[in-house]
C-alpha cells in the first residue's frame, strides 16, 4: 500500500466518528428528525447510514470528494438523505415489492420521500465492508416497530456496483426470516458461500405497525477486507506487503512523517494510564439506546485498551468485545499511538443518562 494510500486511509478515517445528538437531531432542510424514528441496516452498514457515521461531523469538508466520492456527491445531492439515514421507506406496497421498486431505483426505495435518496443508486466505488462468507446481519430500529419479515438478496457475481445501477435481475434471494417482536436490533445469520469479492447486499424490512416497507442497500467485500475508495490503486514502487504484518488500524490519526520513530527501549505503559475515554449518547428509544465510545490515548503510546462504561447494560457492541460494563478493544484497534484514537460503538437497554467512561490502558 503506497504511503498516499495510507494517509487516505488514516486521513478517511480520522473523519469517521459519529455526529453529536444535538447535530443528529436537526436536519439540513430544518426539520427535526431523531434516530429513534425508524431504523436502518447498521451492520454492514447501508449506503446512507455508512456517510453518515464517516463523515456526520464534517460533511463539508471538500477532502471528502477524494476520500469517499460516493458518499461526497450524496452529500451534496441531499444531506437530509443522511441526516434520516432511517427513514428511506415506502408505505402501500402491499408486498409488490418488485412493482413498487423499478429497475435502477432499488437503493433509494423507487426514489422514496420524493426523490431524497436518489444518489444512492449512483453507482460507483462506495465504501465496502469486509464481512465473512457467514456473518451476522444486525437491524437498528429505534422506534421498535417490529417485523413480518426481513428478505435479503445478495448481487449476482458478475453484478458490478461500481458501473451498474442495481436492478431486479442483478439479485439473488439468500435469506427470509421469519417475524421479529418489537424490541431493536433485528439480527439474523447470513451466509453467502459461494459468493466472493465486492457486492451489494439488498435487505427488505416489512415493519409491523403498518404497511410500512425499508429498502436498504450495504456494499460488502465478501471474504475480504474493507475496500476504502482508491485503495485498489497499485503503486509500483511500492515494496511487496508482508502478510504478517498487522491490519491498518481504520482510527489511527494521519501519519506525520515528521514525527521521530518509536523507541523500543521505551517502557510500556503501566494499566490504569495511558488513556482517556467518552460516551456519547447518538440515539435513543423506549428502553434502549445506541451509544459511540471514543478512546484516546495519553502521551505515550499503547498497545491495547478496556473501558468501564458506568451505569451501561450492554447488549451489543462493535468495534470491540463487551462483557458486563466493559467494553475491550478489538483485534485492529488496540494499538494506538500517542494521542491517537479509537472508536467502538453499543446498544443499551433501559435509559442512558448519567453514563461515565473510565479507560485502562494496557
Amino acid at each position: 500500500m503506497s504511503h498516499t494510500t495510507r494517509r487516505r486511509r488514516a486521513a478517511m478515517a480520522a473523519a469517521a466518528t459519529l455526529v453529536a445528538p444535538l447535530a443528529l437531531a436537526v436536519a439540513v432542510t430544518g426539520t427535526a428528525t431523531s434516530a429513534a424514528a425508524h431504523g436502518s441496516v447498521t451492520d454492514p452498514p447501508t449506503r446512507n447510514y455508512g456517510c453518515w457515521e464517516r463523515w456526520g461531523d464534517d460533511f463539508q469538508n471538500p477532502g471528502m470528494a477524494d476520500l469517499d466520492p460516493q458518499c461526497w456527491q450524496a452529500w451534496q445531492a441531499e444531506p437530509a438523505a443522511m441526516w434520516n439515514w432511517n427513514g428511506l421507506y415506502r408505505e402501500q406496497v402491499y408486498g409488490d415489492h418488485q412493482g413498487a421498486l423499478p429497475d435502477g431505483q432499488l437503493c433509494s426505495g423507487g426514489q422514496a420521500e420524493g426523490g431524497r435518496y436518489d444518489a444512492l443508486d449512483d453507482p460507483g466505488e462506495w465504501y465496502a465492508t469486509g464481512v465473512d462468507h457467514q456473518f451476522e446481519l444486525t437491524l437498528t430500529d429505534g422506534a421498535n416497530h417490529g417485523a413480518d419479515y426481513l428478505l435479503i438478496y445478495v448481487s449476482k457475481p458478475d453484478f458490478d456496483p461500481t458501473t451498474e445501477a442495481l436492478g431486479w435481475d442483478d439479485l439473488d434471494l439468500v435469506k427470509e426470516t421469519g417475524s421479529y417482536p418489537t424490541q431493536s436490533p433485528y439480527v439474523t445469520d447470513v451466509d453467502l458461500t459461494g459468493y466472493e469479492g465486492r457486492a451489494v447486499l439488498f435487505t427488505i424490512w416489512k415493519a409491523s405497525h403498518a404497511d410500512q416497507n425499508y429498502y436498504l442497500c450495504s456494499d460488502i467485500n465478501i471474504g475480504g477486507p474493507d475496500l476504502v475508495p482508491g485503495d485498489g490503486e497499485v503503486d509500483p514502487t511500492d515494496p511487496p506487503v508482508d502478510p504478517t504484518d498487522p491490519p491498518v488500524d481504520p482510527t489511527d490519526p494521519p501519519v506525520d512523517p515528521t514525527d521521530p520513530p518509536v523507541d523500543p527501549t521505551d517502557p510500556p505503559v503501566e494499566p490504569g494510564e495511558g488513556c482517556s475515554a467518552e460516551v456519547t449518547v447518538v440515539g435513543s428509544w423506549s428502553g434502549g439506546y445506541q451509544a459511540t465510545v471514543t478512546v484516546t490515548a495519553g502521551a505515550a503510546a499503547i498497545s491495547g485498551w478496556q473501558v468501564d462504561v458506568a451505569g451501561a447494560s450492554i447488549v451489543q457492541a462493535w468495534g470491540g468485545s463487551a462483557s458486563g460494563t466493559t467494553i475491550a478493544n478489538a483485534a485492529w484497534n488496540g494499538s494506538l499511538a500517542a494521542g491517537g484514537t479509537a472508536t467502538a460503538g453499543f446498544i443499551g437497554s433501559g435509559d442512558p443518562s448519567g453514563l461515565t467512561a473510565d479507560c485502562t490502558g494496557v
